[in-house]
């Protein structure tokens, strides 16, 4: 596994699978065709990027989409030692990612810690199907760190459809159009990528955006594989009410990515979702 440090605080982590612990083996080459899938039995998957090692242990009644399960992550050293402060990251001290392997589901969490190394959050699941949880935290003195676990949920697994670069990065959600620029699609270099904002018929420029964590706006970026995680927060801190929204970030490799942009307007967080294919 490599870790990519990138400059002005965005952060690549190439998530790998590290270990395993009293696991069924699990081929992820091929899952398409599946109408229905078991749980395996006590899966514990976690791969680390410092001394900090997460560990993931998910309870449901029964692994079925639509039951809330609870999620807990304890977070140790390499003693196996609760590790027990953190620095808070974006007004959280951890934020969970959770998205289907097809990228087609997506969701934002934030844990409560409740000592001694232990996060906990509850979630529910849509659909029957392998999920990875990726967590995000940073363990005082120790740096940021991502790491990740794989998921089975049982039942009925929705044919997963294949990743397609938008033909157009104008987006609309409720009234609102959202664009999307780069000033190239180059990987392994930081490029500036720009939200722009217009409402109503009329187009006007939104001028009322609310903070989300802290400032204008939250994006994650996942390649299609599943393998590389980009999660970026905006360049100017102090630009919170829009109509433009801008990033730095740096895509690792080449291929397709889907990116999840999060916005606040009207006490209301809205997603804007896009696929884009990143070139060498």
């Amino acid at each position: 596994m490599r870790l990519k440090l990138l400059p002005l605080a965005c952060f690549v982590i190439l998530l790998s699978a590290c270990g395993s612990s009293g696991t069924t083996t699990i081929d992820m080459s091929d899952m398409s065709g599946m109408s229905s899938m078991t749980m395996s039995s006590s899966s514990v998957t976690h791969q680390h990027t410092s001394d900090a090692i997460a560990h993931f242990s998910v309870d449901s009644p029964n692994y079925l989409p639509k039951e809330l399960s609870n999620i807990t992550i304890l977070v140790q050293n390499k003693w196996n030692r609760p590790i027990e402060k953190f620095d808070v990251m974006h007004e959280k001290l951890m934020h969970l990612i959770v998205v289907s392997k097809d990228l087609s589901y997506f969701e934002h969490l934030h844990p409560t810690y409740a000592g001694a190394g232990r996060f906990d959050v509850q979630a529910s699941f849509p659909a029957g199907g392998y999920y990875q949880l990726i967590a995000d935290f940073t363990p005082t003195g120790l740096g940021e760190s991502v790491q990740s676990h794989w998921l089975t949920i049982n039942g009925k697994v929705p044919k997963a459809v294949k990743l397609q670069p938008d033909k157009s990065l104008t987006k609309q959600v409720g009234d609102k159009e959202v664009t999307l620029a780069f000033d190239h699609l180059m990987a392994g270099m930081e490029l500036d990528m720009v939200f722009t904002f217009k409402q109503g018929a009329a187009k006007t420029p939104v001028t009322n955006l609310q903070p989300y964590l802290g400032s204008v706006g939250h994006v994650v970026a996942i390649s299609e594989d599943g393998n590389d995680f980009v999660h970026v927060h905006p360049t100017d801190s102090a630009a919170t009410s829009g109509p433009t929204a801008a990033f730095k970030i740096v895509f690792p490799s080449k291929g397709i990515y889907k990116i999840w942009g999060q916005f606040q307007q009207n006490n209301e967080v809205f997603i804007v979702p896009y696929v884009i294919h990143v070139n060498l």
